[in-house]
Parts: structure tokens; sequence; C-alpha cells
């Protein structure tokens, strides 16, 4: 390999590696101010879960890999800044599973289906949600409340695959960034 290809591929790299942490942080700071919101409903683990939005953007612009590590470099860094490792597994288990139902039906449906992934990456969230809280509580009982989950996973998969498609539909495809 020549230098100038060495150089060539270290820039290429940089510029991925700095992208995916300009989209980390549009994600945490998303994930933070929505912290700062009132709860919607006075349920545990009910949110608009906003942040997904970027999740969405990168599954419609980069590699699935891509979208993963910002995924994974937000859970960890919002857990480690709010100061609640506990909530770490929850939001893993949660992020992991919407993640990976989201990036199937990404595969078979494309992003012109993006509102309807949303909503069923949304529904997955709440189940591995639920089932981290039955892993650590040892109540079986949990799977109760997921009808409760299910309501707002619809409606907030719904409006965060909304912010997801109008994002796509006004900013020039310039603007995206691709990896």
């Amino acid at each position: 390999m020549t230098q100038s290809h060495n150089k060539k591929t270290q820039n290429v790299n940089i510029k991925k590696l700095t992208l995916l942490a300009v989209y980390t942080t549009i994600a945490l700071t998303i994930f933070t101010v929505e912290s700062f919101l009132p709860p919607l409903l006075p349920l545990p683990g009910i949110k608009l879960g906003l942040s997904n939005i970027v999740t969405l953007w990168l599954l419609m612009h980069t590699k699935a890999r891509d979208a993963l590590l910002v995924l994974l470099a937000r859970i960890l860094l919002a857990s480690f800044f709010a100061g609640q490792m506990v909530s770490l597994l929850y939001s893993l288990m949660g992020g992991l599973f919407c993640f990976a139902v989201m990036t199937l039906l990404f595969c078979f449906l494309g992003s012109r289906y993006i509102v309807f992934i949303s909503i069923f990456g949304a529904l997955a969230h709440n189940l591995g949600q639920i089932l981290i809280a039955i892993l650590i509580t040892q109540l079986p009982s949990m799977l109760a409340y997921l009808p409760v989950m299910a309501i707002s996973g619809v409606a907030t998969g719904l409006f965060t695959g909304l912010c997801a498609f109008y994002l796509k539909r006004h900013l020039p495809p310039k603007t995206a960034w691709p990896l």
C-alpha cells in the first residue's frame, strides 16, 4: 500500500469517528433535554424516547453497525451522567430489543415505513424493559404492566417515527452526513 492510500484511509476513519461522536452528542443532548420535561403520565417507564430519532436517522443513512455504536455510547454516557447506573440495565435491554427489531424491519421495509418501524421499535423497547424488570425483581406479575407500556409504546413510537419521517423529508441529502 502506498503512503497516500494509508493517509486517505486514516482521513476517512477520522471523519467517520467524528461524525459518530457528533451523532452521539446529539442523541445525548436530546436525552438530557427530555429528562427535564415533566412525565407524560404519572406512571414509571413512560417517556417519549426522543433520542431514538437519532437511531432512526442513522438506520436510514448509515450502516446498522454505526447506529448501534451511537446507541450504545448514548446509553452508557446517559447512565453515567445521570448517576443512575441501575437504569443502565433497563435502557440497555430496551435499547437492544428496540434496535434489533428496527434493524430487522428496516432491512425488509426500508425507510419508506419508518413510522411503522419506529412503533415496533418502541414496543420492543418496552418489552425489553419489562423482561429486565422481571429478571431483577423475580416477579412475573410485572407482565401485567405490559398493556400500559404497549399503549404508550404505540403513541411514543408514532411520534418519534413521524419526527424522523419529517426530518428526512425536510433536510436535504447533503445534511445527512452519510458515513
